[in-house]
């Protein structure tokens, strides 16, 4: 059967006839990949553009229609030594993308702004003793002029969600600052026009240009998780073997499958759809799906999940209807309900805003109202009234958790942990206890030789070697031992049995015990060695290497790290009891539970909660995703499937566990820093706003308060770059 490779589905047409294409590329690891893939694709005849981003690994493409395909494109890539797919940017990402560039423009022009403005403001204070009313009022015109068309367009993020809030009957803290910028351009017009000494423009679009330096790093925090973790999903996308009516074999995006649809699904690949086998025979591993490690049996009439793995045989599958019983409907149901009772948390800064605005406003209206019981003209008691609002804007208390957030993501960045909610660090600092998947979690997601310290080197590599030209997914663990990665010359897979090659003279294979040693006599050597078993034979020699999941390196010491630090530590895995059971034993860790559905784990989650616990749900698998959206935070291992890494908290990097660690110790100190920050806003608003009632506020005195509690509070944030190593006794090795 021939096989054609089908990307028109994104491929975008321009006017000029010439097309263009964006792809996630892998391997990309230095700045000399980038003149390599450049460099090779503008070889191509018809290439008009090749342009490689190195930080998100995209490569926008172009060419001329008629001279190239686009598969063209991507089978050179592979020719040079890249793997690329295609890159669909998912709605929320081309939104954050518009916010991210709202938000720089709004920011640069309250910057210009504020520079320009001060620049006027200072010569007015320098100027103040022989300086004429004339040119007074025309510098405070000047800075009007500048000022009020900036606030007007910088000022609409925090007025938009400000009218957002009071349509809802609600306040938060985009109110008090809208209103408090808003007056401070009134008053200073209105002053202007009556010729006052003292205008409040600079002030205001000061207070505008360092709340949107908050508000953008803040956004660019949760925006490059996103952006990462859209990359990783388009590289790890799945594609589809469709078998077409004339037999021919077309390879396509798996989102693009219909019901009815006919599929190959080849030994070590993984299955796009659900579907009932047609014809074949196989074993499926469903650990991402299910949690269970054992392979399953299928044969035609089976049903077969997405995301399940083939290991031995050839199978046709037809795709079936998406209906409400199936496997995937179920997870969808179950966590659009977690989602939906984890949007209910209340944000740190939220519960500030609803405690702030009305003491503030209140404040101002006593001041309003004491200055008329004491004789002062309105006018006066007004100025008075607005100067409290003015110097009680909410800078530093709007700074006090944003500038921890990004400072805290970035330590957490450099320990491998990418943030995926701007409320994360608040809720892993809560939580009280930890819960384990085990599968892909505490075990590496990639299978490993379990005995390989007890065979031979030289014999290992051999294997690990040929290894290299098998197909078969239980030889890529074989493989992972190769110290050189250079497969033999002339190796031949036999499909269904194994691999072998000629060296040094003899015939070495790699494969089943049958095929290594057709007269038997290895029955007693496997049976004492558990998992699954490979075979290599070389002249007179065979081993046999045990295939199963390991442990993470530091499993044990970070499980000792997190018990030893007062967390309740269990868990909770839809593998079987006896898979579980060792490694429980292995951790110490005495609370577990196997073979629980997703429905099962999320009513585990709330019988904790119900309980008064926090639950820190830790997991990898599509089975694992509404448990993860239920619990109070969650994380979720890179090698994660897309749908968990989405519903995560936060996605760590590596084979270790230690980010989880990380995780917890980084955000209780953040948490610490918050409320200090939160303590030091206060604590500012108390000196300046009995100063402001007093009458005694200038420009200059609210323009150097409001800039000091802004740079007191972003240092005190910088504390959250450093994290606390576990204790001794929990990284000591095991015995």
């Amino acid at each position: 059967m021939s096989e054609t490779l089908d990307l028109s589905a994104y491929v975008r047409h321009a006017a000029d006839g010439s097309n263009h294409m964006d792809l996630a590329v892998e391997g990309v690891g230095c700045a000399s990949c980038i003149r390599k893939i450049e460099s090779g694709l503008r070889q191509l005849p018809g290439i008009t553009e090749a342009r490689l981003n190195f930080t998100n690994r995209r490569l926008a493409v172009g060419w001329r229609a008629e001279a190239l395909r686009a598969a063209d494109v991507v089978e050179a890539l592979t020719r040079i030594g890249y793997r690329a797919h295609p890159f669909v940017a998912e709605a929320g990402e081309t939104q954050a993308a518009a916010e991210t560039r709202r938000l720089t423009r709004c920011m640069a022009i309250a910057g210009f702004a504020a520079m320009n403005v001060m620049l006027l403001s200072v010569s007015v204070w320098s100027g103040a003793i022989d300086m004429s009313a004339e040119t007074r009022d025309l510098l405070h015109w000047l800075s009007a002029l500048i000022a009020l068309p900036a606030a007007a367009y910088a000022g609409q993020p925090f007025f938009q969600s400000a009218w957002r809030a009071l349509r809802s009957a609600g306040v938060n803290m985009d109110v008090p600052i809208s209103l408090g910028v808003i007056l401070a351009l009134g008053l200073s017009v209105v002053e202007t026009i009556n010729h006052a000494e003292h205008a409040y423009f600079d002030s205001a679009v000061m207070l505008l240009f360092f709340l949107l330096c908050g508000r953008a790093l803040d956004h660019a925090m949760r925006r490059r998780t996103r952006a990462v973790a859209g990359n990783l999903a388009a590289l790890k996308a799945e594609v589809a073997h469709r078998v077409e009516a004339s037999g021919e074999v077309v390879t396509l995006p798996a989102a693009a499958l219909r019901a009815g649809d006919r599929l190959l699904v080849r030994p070590g690949e993984r299955v796009p759809a659900d579907g009932v086998v047609l014809g074949g025979s196989s074993a499926v591993d469903e650990s991402f799906v299910t949690g269970e490690t054992a392979r399953r049996s299928v044969r035609p009439g089976d049903a077969v999940h997405s995301g399940s793995l083939n290991y031995d045989g050839a199978l046709t599958i037809r795709v079936t209807a998406a209906g409400e019983d199936t496997l995937l409907a179920d997870v969808e149901r179950l966590l659009d309900n977690a989602v939906a009772a984890k949007s209910r948390h209340l944000r740190l800064a939220d519960r500030a805003a609803r405690l702030y605005a009305p003491v503030v406003h209140t404040a101002a209206a006593l001041t309003a109202a004491a200055w008329l019981l004491a004789g002062t003209p309105l006018h006066d008691a007004i100025v008075t009234a607005i100067a409290v609002l003015i110097i009680t804007c909410p800078c530093a208390l709007a700074l006090a958790i944003p500038v921890v957030q990004v400072v805290a993501a970035g330590a957490l960045f450099r320990s491998g942990i990418i943030l995926n909610a701007g409320d994360a660090l608040e809720r892993f600092a809560e939580i009280d206890t930890v819960v384990f998947d085990k599968t892909g979690t505490l075990t590496l997601p990639e299978l490993r030789v379990d005995n390989a310290a007890a065979i031979d080197p030289d014999l290992l590599e051999r294997a690990a070697r040929l290894a290299l030209s098998s197909h078969h997914p239980l030889a890529a663990a074989v493989a992972h031992e190769a110290r050189e990665r250079v497969p033999f010359a002339d190796a031949v897979e036999q499909p269904g049995k194994g691999v072998r090659v000629m060296i040094d003279g003899a015939e070495a294979r790699l494969g089943s015990l049958a095929f290594c040693r057709p007269e038997g006599g290895v029955a007693d050597a496997a049976t004492t060695l558990g998992g699954s078993l490979i075979a290599f034979a070389h002249r007179e020699r065979l081993v046999l290497l045990s295939i199963r999941q390991t442990l993470r390196p530091d499993a044990a010491p970070v499980v000792r790290a997190l018990a030893s630090s007062g967390l309740d530590v269990r868990i909770l895995s839809g593998d079987r009891p006896d898979a579980v059971a060792p490694v429980a034993a292995a951790l110490g860790i005495d609370d577990w539970r196997g073979a629980a559905s997703p429905a099962e784990k999320i009513a585990a989650l709330a019988a904790l909660k119900q309980a008064g616990r926090r639950v820190l749900m830790i997991g990898d698998g599509l089975n694992d995703a509404p448990a993860l959206a239920a619990a109070h935070a969650s994380l979720s291992p890179i090698s994660a499937v897309d749908l968990a890494q989405a519903q995560a908290d936060a996605v760590f990097l590596g084979e270790r566990l230690a980010p989880v660690w990380d995780a917890v110790i980084a955000s209780r100190h953040a948490r610490r820093l918050m409320h200090e920050n939160l303590l030091l806003a206060v604590a500012y608003n108390a000196l300046a706003v009995p100063i402001a009632m007093a009458g005694l506020v200038t420009p200059l005195i609210a323009a150097l308060a409001m800039s000091g509690s802004s740079l007191l509070v972003t240092l005190n944030a910088l504390r959250a770059r450093g994290t606390r190593a576990m204790p001794r006794a929990a990284t000591e090795a095991q015995a």
